[in-house]
């Protein structure tokens, strides 16, 4: 495919620079931005991000990519004082998977869920040929 995959990595490794050092009200001046837009083309920068590589997907780098994943979604909990891993959170979400799960199977669904839940369903259903 030409120099598709090196365009695709230049873009993925410039958001992770981007994140990293944003750009300053000063620099959109120098590069000619408008002033209007000045506000809108400028950002803060040190903002932390990971950028994960693997050679090939194995179970071995799943598992991994999921454990730190798992890990992040602790560490996060630990600061913002949220139990992540509530057993009465997952309870609920298996309640509330049962009225998702007949819209996802019925002729005609429902959708009394709200906005974005009901998005999710119309989209798996539309991606599976079923009528929303």
């Amino acid at each position: 495919m030409g120099d598709h995959h090196d365009k695709l990595m230049a873009n993925f490794f410039a958001q992770t620079e981007a994140l990293a050092f944003g750009k300053t009200a000063e620099q959109c001046r120098a590069d000619g931005d408008p002033e209007e837009l000045v506000p809108f083309k400028t950002f803060a920068g040190n903002r932390p991000t990971n950028t994960l590589m693997a050679d090939e997907l194995k179970p071995e780098t799943l598992g991994a990519l999921i454990a730190l994943y798992e890990h992040k979604v602790f560490v996060q909990g630990v600061i913002w004082n949220v139990f992540s891993f509530d057993q009465w959170g997952v309870q609920l979400g298996k309640v509330l998977a049962k009225g998702v799960l007949k819209d996802l199977v019925a002729e005609k669904p429902e959708l009394k869920h709200d906005s974005s839940t009901n998005a999710l369903i119309a989209r798996y259903r539309k991606a599976l040929g079923r009528a929303v």
